[in-house]
């Protein structure tokens, strides 16, 4: 193996605001010398990673098209750096006193586990691949990189590169209640909701929480329960529902413990009153479906609003659900919505009309 050494590469510092990023060519076949492509998974329950798995077919396609004549990648990748690598300014001052030519500089060491590497491809995953994966001496791309402080940091930067492209909205989900800095509103807005449905996933199944383990989500492949149905359940409570007590509306904070200890509480209730359409996947339990969790997320808010989580063993909530029983089609039968014709137990879609639907049959079946 190889004794360590630096790569030295001709780069432009530019300052953004308080920030500096580095624009510089690298041959692609040396990218993996000195960055992991990190990507999601967990260890225990602690979130590592962020990057999408490789999707081989792209990669195959893009490799085919390199290997071809006239073969041009435009655009840059994005590397995350550790204070490793450094940037050495050469030569007399620019003529704009926002941009420094220099050099960037790098160290290599082979020995190095992927997780010990002084950079991060943010943005290039596939690029990077087929370029490493392609018949060519050499192939250079153009790079930007800039200096992270920590994988939080480099999460809040993914999430803002990709933003403008369909990046899954389960890895988005699962970035957000770890990424810090600033995010776009629409996230911003859901990065509290994902920590309660995080905190919810992680639970400890054998103590009997309802929704441990069974969110479906990129780092928990066994959840059959889909997480923007139970992401969507947990917004409308937390601005508009039983939640709403324990959060900060001018801070967007809120009290985790107290929510998942609430939803925990009337969710075990769901559980225990209809064990086995609880255990089904959607396609098999409207209870399970994304029309189930809100609608049911809708009870939880008109059963438990103002009541905090300590006292809601006090309002008889298992009697309530149980008599919501003889007005459920989880599973079989039909739904009796009045005035229509009664619809099968698996005619119910998650449509807004049809949460809808759903949720006042069973709110006129408590009253």
């Amino acid at each position: 193996m190889a004794d360590p050494y630096e790569i030295r590469l001709p780069a432009l510092r530019i300052r953004q605001g308080q920030q500096y990023i580095y624009t510089f060519g690298v041959d692609g076949k040396q990218i993996h010398d000195f960055t992991t492509v990190s990507r999601a998974h967990r260890h225990d329950i602690e979130l590592q990673g962020y990057q999408r798995p490789e999707v081989l077919s792209h990669i195959r396609s893009i490799r085919r098209y390199l290997e071809s004549d006239g073969a041009m990648l435009p655009n840059a990748i994005v590397l995350a750096f550790d204070d490793r690598v450094k940037f050495e300014p050469v030569g007399s001052r620019s003529v704009v006193e926002y941009v420094a030519a220099g050099e960037l500089v790098i160290p290599v060491d082979e020995s190095l586990s992927d997780d010990e590497k002084p950079a991060w491809l943010v943005d290039g995953q596939q690029r990077s691949a087929a370029i490493r994966d392609a018949d060519l001496a050499e192939f250079a791309v153009a790079a930007v990189g800039f200096i992270a402080h920590g994988e939080a940091e480099q999460r809040s930067q993914f999430i803002l590169v990709n933003n403008t492209k369909p990046l899954p909205k389960g890895l988005i989900h699962e970035l957000l209640p770890d990424t810090k800095g600033h995010l776009p509103a629409a996230y911003a807005k859901k990065q509290l909701p994902a920590r309660v449905l995080t905190r919810l996933n992680f639970g400890q199944r054998p103590k009997g929480e309802p929704f441990a383990g069974r969110i479906a989500t990129p780092t928990m492949a066994g959840g059959y329960i889909k997480d923007n149905s139970v992401l969507k359940m947990i917004e409308n409570s937390l601005y508009d529902g039983a939640l709403y007590q324990y959060r900060d509306p001018e801070d967007g904070s809120g009290d985790l413990d107290q929510m998942v200890l609430h939803l925990n509480y009337f969710w075990t209730v769901v559980q225990v009153t209809f064990p086995e359409a609880w255990d089904l996947p959607p396609t098999k339990s409207r209870l399970t479906h994304g029309a189930g969790i809100q609608a049911l997320g809708y009870v939880m808010d008109a059963l438990t609003d103002g009541t905090t989580a300590l006292e809601l063993p006090k309002l008889g909530i298992e009697r309530k659900i149980e008599a919501l029983a003889e007005y459920c089609a989880w599973t079989s039968g039909s739904w009796n919505f009045g005035g229509d014709e009664p619809r099968r137990w698996n005619g119910i879609q998650n449509t807004p009309n049809d949460v809808k639907l759903m949720t006042s049959h069973l709110l006129r079946a408590l009253r």
